[in-house]
């Protein structure tokens, strides 16, 4: 049975790579990258068991293991929706038992290239123990049970986040925290490099860490053989017991999660509102600009595509807090990168309309209404984020004399990105994200030229801002109150112009080019 899905598995991907040449290339750049891994891995296993002692040796094992096990704990997660030729709901028809579904799934799991090159890395761990021959024999079965942690907590944790993601809310929430550890997954190896290097005593460090995870679930089976050279047989014995107990466990939990996931219906992301509610179509004015308004709010605090571009708010104050400390000059001016970023969120903003861009041709809003209500609804998110991070970044650091200068280029640059975008989103539209998609799916149709468009929309920004940007550096590096004033004023001035004026002509534009752009949206690949 196992090998008929696998077979069937491969005569789908044969197909699909047959019919996709770009698909195909990718495919062979998979495998070459595996391949280079591979060779990379093994050759420093090697030099680890020429060069190197049995404590040396335990740490790659160990911390190796470790890390490989929550790479495929997190990757469900990062690709989820890319492959799904087979899983569970589509062997739910058949006349499987549960049993036999998951040994076909964990069989699809460990003969894709990541499965077959976690393998080979894992039995390559035997090199690392040549010397130490009772080690050596010991690691063939440490590895495998290693390999199959890996493969069951991978299909446990994408049984989960389908479960979790019955609706689809759960994978956007599930999906943006990941991207957000992701993205600030730099910082944090930084920081802890940083504090490796003050220690003094890296080696020790890193033994220490290994010494605890070889206790734990996702590297006791690694640590095994390490045990065994070491000649701590009892030990070894109760790691072992560790892994094979986590096998068995995920094999439990992972038969009742796919149990319930198969059997229940998909659930659909709603939830029960008092009758006559409108939520913020309640609050905001009548008229197109309140409508228009309403929507791009509601867009930007519940949609998780504009949520994400959130991500950067937290994102460089605590990425220049490890880098450069709290008396760096970066993290005192985290705002100004973030209004930079936040500036060009909406540079294609109607793409996010998808093709219910329609409803808003058909009902007769006009171009500048439209402009007016997406300017508003991005500031009322915008603007608060930026300045409660230079107020928050000042009040760390004690600079509040900073404060005027970091607002005045902060807000010069955020609102001339809003009048720049209510120009630029007018004319652009880009494939994006359906709603519900992972962050880390490709998006069909994206090409080089629409990814340089971004940076085309950041420079006119920059040169328009250009009059409070220079004032505010003037200002920070002379520490001059007054330039710093001044920086404010007019960076709100000039900003607030920029952004009329886009508006108007935002608005004209895109009276004339409505029904192109939809078009031009509706032309866009879906798979």
């Amino acid at each position: 049975m196992v090998a008929t899905v696998l077979k069937l598995r491969y005569r789908i991907l044969a197909n699909s790579l047959l019919r996709r040449p770009s698909q195909l290339v990718g495919f062979i750049f998979g495998m070459l990258g595996a391949l280079w891994l591979l060779g990379s891995v093994v050759a420093g296993f090697v030099a680890v068991a020429i060069f190197q002692g049995e404590g040396v040796a335990a740490i790659v094992a160990v911390i190796g293991g470790s890390a490989l096990v929550l790479g495929w704990i997190v990757g469900p997660v990062l690709i989820a929706g890319t492959d799904t030729s087979v899983d569970a709901v589509k062997l739910a028809p058949f006349p499987f038992t549960s049993r036999q579904t998951m040994a076909a799934l964990a069989g699809v799991g460990l003969t894709g290239i990541p499965g077959i090159t976690t393998a080979i890395a894992a039995l390559a761990t035997v090199i690392l123990w040549v010397r130490w021959p009772g080690a050596a024999v010991a690691a063939v079965p440490a590895a495998l049970l290693g390999v199959l942690t890996c493969v069951l907590a991978s299909r446990l944790m994408e049984t989960l986040s389908r479960g979790l993601g019955g609706n689809r809310r759960g994978r956007e929430i599930v999906g943006t925290v990941v991207l957000a550890l992701l993205i600030m997954t730099g910082p944090i190896i930084t920081g802890v490099l940083a504090l490796l290097d003050s220690s003094g005593d890296i080696g020790g460090r890193l033994a220490d860490a290994a010494g605890v995870l070889s206790w734990t679930p996702i590297g006791a089976a690694w640590a095994v053989p390490a045990d065994l050279a070491a000649g701590g047989w009892a030990t070894a014995l109760a790691k072992l017991a560790i892994a094979l107990a986590t096998v068995v466990l995920l094999w439990v939990v992972w038969e009742r999660a796919l149990s319930a996931s198969v059997s229940s219906a998909p659930r659909r992301a709603t939830r029960s509102v008092r009758s006559g509610t409108l939520g913020l179509y309640g609050v905001m004015p009548s008229g197109g600009v309140g409508a228009t308004w309403a929507r791009a709010l509601t867009g930007w605090l519940r949609d998780p595509r504009y949520v994400r571009q959130l991500i950067f708010v937290p994102l460089f104050p605590a990425l220049f807090l490890f880098t450069s400390g709290v008396d760096g000059w970066p993290f005192g001016v985290s705002a100004v990168l973030v209004a930079f970023m936040l500036a060009v969120a909406g540079y294609a903003d109607i793409s996010y309309d998808g093709t219910a861009f329609a409803s808003m041709l058909a009902s007769g809003i006009r171009g500048r209404a439209d402009r007016w209500g997406r300017v508003l609804g991005a500031a009322c998110v915008g603007v608060p984020a930026v300045a409660l991070v230079a107020v928050a970044t000042c009040a760390v650091t004690g600079e509040w004399m900073r404060l005027p200068a970091v607002l005045g280029a902060a807000f010069g640059l955020l609102l001339v990105g809003y009048g720049v975008c209510a120009v630029s989103s007018a004319l652009i539209v880009v494939p994006v994200a359906a709603p519900g998609d992972s962050p880390f799916k490709s998006v069909p149709g994206q090409t080089f030229v629409n990814g340089l468009l971004v940076f085309v929309v950041w420079g006119v920004c920059a040169v328009l801002a250009a009059p409070a940007l220079v004032l505010a550096i003037v200002a920070l590096t002379t520490s001059s109150q007054v330039l710093g004033a001044v920086a404010l004023v007019v960076g709100v001035v000039v900003g607030a112009g920029v952004v009329v004026a886009g508006v108007l002509v935002g608005g004209r534009t895109l009276e004339r080019t409505g029904p192109d752009l939809l078009q031009r949206i509706k032309a866009f690949p879906t798979t």
